[in-house]
């Protein structure tokens, strides 16, 4: 069989049942033969959403998320997603084609170093030169994508090794010599742990993105419940914290919520479970509470300590070391505990008044709106920017709901084709792209992926015609010298919905929201309803 048979093939045998990708002359022959698979194929307007429609498909579906290109652009198109992919820890597999082998290095149509390129922001990547390698290489960027700290892997396959034909042969189990991720904790480390859970008056645990990819979301509820202890969230511990009940504050940092930040600044007792605590996280941790004690459990070890010193580091799977440190005695005061997360509980009950604004919709009250229509259990996929902020803050999941949105690389565009990609993995789940007018015009080509592929998921989009973010950073940091962030000349986006044979809606002020929301949800159809903020409208 050729190559590309072989790569399909072994798709197929990995459990492959999409792939999100755009066709060029580097990787014909393997979409010959991706033809005649059973693998469903996404056609995008663009390479870029390809890979975060397969990023936010494996954050949905619990697989190894796959996304196709060609050569040259095609290849460069896909960097942004894939570096999203490896800081938010997506377990992607990125195949490019290249061009042949012999015409390698000469600056050939459509050449670039992709696997140069990509080396610093993905797992591993790949040049396959043999079409021979084809099955195993495959095989092991799987279990490289997949295990461990999850993240992308690139593929990179020239025309010729495509083409060649060989006599295929299964690819052994993967074991691969320098790479054995370590799931459990070590013991002494959980039994410093658990002494530090007993001594402490305030413990708190800090939940990050880690927390999903161990498929340990249960065991944090059950952990935080059992000791009585808060947990407060990172922006992508948003996704993996829900079952967390009452004892769930809130998201911490920059663009945090107030009781969640003060529960950071009295805890005396710090569990970061699987977060990188990036900079818009760290200062309120390290600045602020230096005296705690901090345990940091991680399967990257080269996160532990990294941005806050850590005095227990554990290095494991979490949903492993959780149970580890569950089957321990730990004699706490659970009902010491209880009173400190009460204290919280009531912070946070003290409702927020959002202004209203006559001429124009608040956004944070629309998405407390369509939180409470939704009973929390939609898919919300958000841009980056204000929207992302209202969002994170504002929308309350229940158990069968998901937050997805880009954390470390904070890349806009990536919302429509995230839905997108949800849509696919979980098709009877209400999928909600909340978008940023700004955000919404690096993407919204992809409504014509949306129509041509009948993926009916709905958009929330918050129009204040400007840059919203950054004109509220240039308010409070450089004397409201507003600059580069009006979107004059941007289109009426009801018709531009509608050229695409997509319903929508306008609404002007708070009143008309319940019933343009409901309206929104009705139905398995895709829809846009454009709400219409005020530019100065803050993510405070």
């Amino acid at each position: 069989m050729s190559g590309a048979k072989a790569l399909i093939k072994t798709l197929e045998n990995e459990g492959t049942e999409v792939i999100f990708g755009y066709p060029g002359a580097a990787n014909a022959p393997i979409y010959d033969e991706l033809s005649k698979s059973k693998i469903r194929h996404i056609l995008p307007r663009g390479e870029q959403a390809a890979a975060h429609a397969a990023s936010s498909y494996a954050i949905m579906s619990g697989k190894t998320g796959v996304c196709m290109a060609t050569s040259g652009p095609g290849a460069t198109n896909l960097i942004t997603g894939i570096a999203n992919a490896y800081m938010d820890s997506v377990p992607l597999i990125a195949i490019t084609g290249q061009v042949a082998t012999s015409m390698i290095g000469r600056d050939a149509f459509q050449e670039v170093d992709i696997t140069g390129a990509t080396a610093p922001f993905c797992k591993h990547n790949y040049l396959i030169k043999d079409a021979n390698d084809i099955a195993q290489t495959l095989k092991d960027a799987f279990y490289i994508a997949s295990t461990g700290r999850p993240g992308p892997v690139v593929i990179d396959i020239p025309i010729d090794v495509s083409t060649s034909v060989i006599d295929y042969k299964p690819p052994h189990k993967t074991d691969i010599r320098g790479y054995k991720p370590n799931v459990k904790g070590h013991p002494l480390q959980i039994r410093k742990i658990c002494s530090a859970i007993a001594q402490s008056k305030r413990p708190l645990i800090i939940a990050g993105g880690g927390v999903g990819a161990s498929g340990a979301e249960q065991l944090l509820a059950e952990f935080s419940q059992k000791y009585q202890i808060p947990v407060v969230t990172t922006l992508m511990g948003i996704n993996h914290s829900s079952r967390c009940g009452e004892l769930l504050i809130g998201m911490i940092g920059t663009h945090g919520v107030l009781e969640a930040n003060t529960a950071v600044r009295k805890s005396d007792c710090i569990i970061v479970l699987g977060a990188r605590l990036g900079d818009r996280a760290y200062t309120i941790v390290h600045s602020e509470n230096s005296d705690a004690v901090i345990a940091h459990i991680d399967i990257d070890p080269a996160e532990i300590g990294k941005n806050v010193g850590t005095h227990i580091p554990i290095v494991g799977d979490i949903s492993v070391v959780l149970q580890q440190i569950m089957k321990q005695k730990i004699d706490c005061n659970v009902s010491e505990n209880a009173r400190w997360a009460n204290s919280l509980i009531e912070l946070k009950k003290k409702k927020k008044v959002f202004k209203d604004n006559k001429q124009t919709a608040n956004p944070k009250s629309a998405i407390r709106l369509l939180s409470e229509l939704t009973g929390g259990s939609a898919v919300i996929t958000t841009e980056v920017g204000q929207n992302q902020i209202w969002t994170a803050n504002n929308y309350s999941l229940s158990g069968g709901g998901a937050f997805i949105t880009s954390g470390g690389l904070g890349t806009m565009g990536f919302g429509l084709p995230a839905a997108i990609g949800a849509k696919v993995a979980a098709p009877d789940k209400t999928v909600v792209a909340v978008e940023g007018d700004g955000s919404f015009q690096m993407s919204l080509s992809e409504l014509a992926t949306i129509k041509q592929w009948n993926i009916p998921i709905k958009i929330m989009l918050f129009n204040n015609s400007q840059l919203g973010m950054v004109r509220e950073l240039q308010r409070m940091k450089y004397s409201s010298n507003y600059f580069a962030v009006g979107l004059d000349g941007s289109p009426d986006f009801v018709k531009l919905a509608g050229a695409y044979g997509i319903e929508a809606s306008r609404v002007s002020s708070n009143d008309e929201l319940p019933d343009a929301i409901s309206k929104m949800l009705r139905g398995d159809i895709p829809y846009l309803l454009e709400i219409p903020v005020d530019k100065d409208e803050s993510t405070l």
